[in-house]
């Protein structure tokens, strides 16, 4: 009787734990990486063919609840655990693996897309960031009603923030990790008013709410994912609020409005149909705001889609691929 032959895992991932929330207006989030691995998430993706290595939870400085002081609450704090992830992301990929990175607050964000903006830049790749949230987090000191950091990571990483934080991975203002037409960002519903200002003068691509109701779900994804190829690392940040609050209740900043569980199912599986999402973040999962643990098990449902669960075999992501950037139906075969 011959031996089964071993299948190679679909992929090499690396979870990194970054339980804080100094970056967030609400106490909680320190506690979803957690909540993730409660909910199965390491299981989730060995059942679909997976190596997955935990690296555990990184280690900073804890929460001090104090107020802003020149716009920034708890600068210094944000700062460590920002370096600190940025160098735990960029030695994953440097090993030729796929990072995820559990959260905690979507400050977190800068360090973790600085290192794949980092690994982009020495791999001569092309970066494409899809940035779902219901918040465009591009505020900066001069202009934020909160001063909490979660809500100024897109600004830092383009270039508009205090040298510490925006020079993390080697970057500066004049050259930052991230260009404004490398983000797409989705679900957007809540922007203040400078901040609006600030998008438009610095061009990024938003899908707005407003945008998704009139154009529909595909079509905006198409939009996003618009010359994406072989040549591109293309990054995902998943704020749990870019969902309507009566689907994921468990964040700290909920906005009425959001896309449904089926919208957001729709958004990870065209993603996945690329077959070059290369990093990841889940952040602002807040269990002390949940219900029995909802958007954590949310959280993993849609990061299972993202690794290519589905309800019916797909068509080869090529030829799938192909077709829809044309505007094409595709067709599903059992």
């Amino acid at each position: 009787m011959s031996a089964k032959p071993i299948i190679a895992p679909a992929y090499t991932i690396s979870l990194i734990g970054a339980p804080t929330d100094v970056g967030a207006g609400a106490r909680g989030v320190a506690m979803g990486p957690q909540a993730l691995r409660v909910a199965g998430i390491a299981e989730a993706l060995q059942r679909l063919n997976a190596h997955v290595k935990d690296c555990g939870d990184l280690s900073g400085p804890p929460n001090p609840w104090q107020p802003p002081v020149n716009g920034f609450r708890h600068f210094a704090e944000v700062l460590a655990w920002n370096r600190k992830l940025h160098d735990a992301v960029f030695a994953e990929l440097q090993q030729g693996r796929l990072p995820i990175m559990l959260g905690g607050d979507h400050s977190l964000a800068i360090g973790s897309i600085s290192a794949v903006a980092r690994h982009c830049r020495e791999k001569n790749k092309k970066l494409r960031v899809l940035w779902f949230d219901a918040h465009a987090d591009f505020n900066t000191a001069a202009i934020t009603p909160s001063g909490n950091i979660h809500g100024m990571p897109v600004a830092c990483l383009c270039g508009y923030g205090p040298q510490e934080l925006v020079g993390i991975g080697g970057f500066s203002p004049a050259q930052p990790a991230m260009q404004a037409g490398e983000i797409r960002q989705i679900g957007i519903r809540s922007v203040d008013e400078g901040e609006k200002r600030l998008v438009h003068e610095a061009g990024i691509e938003v899908f707005d709410m407003r945008y998704i109701d009139e154009a529909g779900m595909r079509h905006t994804m198409q939009q996003a994912l618009q010359g994406v190829d072989a040549d591109t690392h293309l990054h995902v940040s998943l704020d749990l609020d870019f969902l309507d609050p009566t689907v994921a209740p468990g964040v700290g900043t909920p906005v009425r409005g959001g896309p449904s569980y089926r919208e957001a199912q729709l958004c990870m599986e065209m993603v996945a149909d690329t077959g070059h999402m290369a990093s990841l973040d889940i952040v602002e999962t807040n269990p002390a705001l949940d219900v029995r643990n909802q958007t954590a098990e949310l959280a993993v449902d849609l990061v299972e889609s993202l690794f290519g669960k589905s309800t019916l075999m797909r068509k080869p992501d090529a030829i799938c691929n192909a077709m829809t950037l044309q505007g094409h139906t595709t067709h599903n075969a059992a």
